[in-house]
């Protein structure tokens, strides 16, 4: 098997005091999830990829047990800071998401937004596996993929493999892997679960006068 591509997280010394209000903001579909996962009486959560924290922070404001995990020390410092000034226990952990240092069956439930593409097709792969490891059974785990039908994906950025390229724009991101996916893709690397949700989610945003398409996977998974 081919090696998987060195793992490689945000830059968030080069993003801007906008744009980390953004990032300290939850996503839309996180409150659905909180609810959902409260009513399944789930407590174990793991926030993969916790950037600055904005889902650790909700979830642990809200009764779970929280772990957080992410490749970046300085995000992992901010997300720590922002939870002990809210007074929440939080056990924040700094590693790859190749392997992550968690006993099996840990968690029953697991968000990793804008996170597990961040490597390729191999990394993907281990990545799975990981997840599938450290769930509990009926564990939920909700992620998103990059859609091939993503600008991203349209650029004329380096090859690593036939669904990796290096994202080369300026910024926190740059010449960090994004993979990405199709609909068929999804299905064959996910077989062994139960995908209770898959959602082909685009939106649109101008750029200094330019109309930008951003096309994700949004993705529930159960562990069977």
């Amino acid at each position: 098997m081919k090696d998987i591509i060195k793992s490689k997280g945000w830059d968030w010394a080069v993003v801007s005091e906008e744009q980390v209000d953004t990032w300290k903001t939850p996503s839309t579909e996180s409150f659905y999830l909180l609810n959902r996962w409260k009513n399944q009486n789930k407590k174990d959560f793991l926030d993969l990829g916790c950037g600055l924290g904005r889902h650790t922070v909700l979830f642990a404001k809200n009764g779970f047990s929280v772990k957080a995990f992410d490749i970046s020390e300085e995000a992992i410092e901010q997300a720590k800071e922002w939870a002990d000034k809210e007074n929440l226990a939080v056990d924040f952990q700094i590693g790859d998401m190749l392997e992550l240092p968690y006993k099996n069956e840990a968690f029953d439930c697991i968000l990793c937004r804008n996170v597990i593409s961040h490597t390729d097709t191999n990394g993907v792969r281990q990545i799975i596996k990981e997840l599938r490891r450290v769930l509990k059974p009926e564990g939920e785990c909700y992620f998103t993929l990059g859609s091939k039908s993503a600008w991203g994906f349209k650029q004329d950025w380096p090859m690593v493999d036939e669904n990796t390229k290096l994202r080369m724009e300026e910024g926190p991101e740059h010449k960090v892997p994004h993979f990405y996916a199709d609909y068929d893709l999804i299905q064959t690397l996910f077989k062994d679960f139960k995908i209770e949700i898959l959602e082909h989610i685009g939106r649109f945003y101008e750029v200094d006068g330019t109309l930008t398409e951003s096309y994700h996977y949004h993705v529930l998974i159960r562990k069977i």
